[in-house]
């Protein structure tokens, strides 16, 4: 089982930045929702991302999702997969789910369009089409995340 006591203190500690909670009284399942940065096109957007803590955490990083629909270069559309070094290569014990959500705030408002999950959301970017990726971050922001 993931360390039972390390994700009781981080339950016990967690602020009013970020709603992030277990689902019941289960420790390996926990939900949290982020506001959108008000600077990016996700402003004012609630986006609900779900933790499933695995039974080697903190040496594993959890698998996180976001189950909001959002158009955003680093996550895939349909499975809500994230492409976040700290989950994946760059995962160390000393992160926890509170930092995961401070480091997914950093990716809302600083896509990396050389790796996505999202083709069309990364060529916008990468053709300096910010225009349009904005339009269109905004225009799913307004509809799955209000």
């Amino acid at each position: 089982m993931a360390s039972r006591t390390r994700l009781l203190r981080e339950l016990k500690a967690k602020t009013e930045e970020f709603n992030l909670n277990t689902i019941g009284d289960n420790l390996t399942n926990w939900e949290a929702i982020i506001t959108g940065p008000s600077d990016s096109p996700y402003a004012d957007g609630k986006f609900l991302i779900s933790f499933r803590v695995p039974d080697t955490y903190p040496f594993t990083a959890p698998k996180v999702v976001f189950k909001t629909k959002i158009f955003h270069p680093n996550v895939h559309f349909d499975t809500g997969e994230i492409c976040l070094d700290v989950l994946k290569s760059d995962w160390c014990p000393a992160w926890n789910l509170e930092a995961i959500c401070r480091a997914i705030t950093a990716l809302l408002s600083s896509p990396n369009a050389d790796s996505p999950l999202n083709c069309d959301a990364g060529n916008m970017i990468r053709a300096g089409d910010v225009r349009a990726y904005n339009s269109m971050a905004k225009m799913y922001t307004l509809e799955y995340a209000n």
